[in-house]
């Protein structure tokens, strides 16, 4: 965590999914003062379980189209 005068600056990496409700979440916690930034940092291979859960609702969909 750095500071900027009397502003806290906290850095971390988080999926982009992750922050769908982050910036709502954040400004009630802080009464409206929070702010945030985000920036692409880089792809990543999803998990197994996540991508056969992907990949199956792929193949139902597919097989509904038939």
């Amino acid at each position: 965590m750095d500071t900027d005068g009397s502003h806290q600056i906290i850095k971390s990496a988080v999926p982009l999914k992750e922050l769908y409700h982050y910036s709502t979440t954040l400004r009630s916690m802080t009464q409206g003062r929070g702010m945030h930034r985000q920036k692409f940092s880089h792809y990543d291979e999803v998990p197994k379980e996540v991508a056969d859960k992907i990949i199956s609702e792929y193949e139902k969909s597919r097989h509904g189209e038939e």
